[in-house]
């Protein structure tokens, strides 16, 4: 099996509240784990309101399929209007990892 990870630093638009920051990363997060079946969730910055961190989790039989879905979260996330991605930091780990 292998596992991939990817963290997403993002910025928000015009964002006055923590209320107002979960009504924008909830519905993202939601996105992600329905189109791609992966674990997603906000993972950092989160007493902040214009900043989150995102983490995506996916696992598959092979490498091409675990990068094949975090290529697509990326994608999501840079296409999105609402927020800038700042940072990609991705990850896998093997069978022998």
């Amino acid at each position: 099996m292998f596992t991939g990870t990817l963290v997403a630093d993002l910025r928000l638009g015009d964002v006055h509240s923590l209320k107002e920051k979960r009504s924008v990363i909830r519905p993202i997060v939601a996105e992600l784990r329905r189109r791609y079946d992966v674990a997603a969730g906000e993972v950092g910055a989160v007493d902040l309101h214009r900043r989150s961190q995102i983490g995506v989790a996916a696992l598959a039989g092979d490498a091409a399929h675990v990068r094949d879905r975090l290529d697509g979260c990326e994608r999501l996330l840079a296409g999105r209007p609402d927020v800038e991605l700042l940072e990609i930091r991705r990850r896998l780990f093997g069978p022998d990892d």
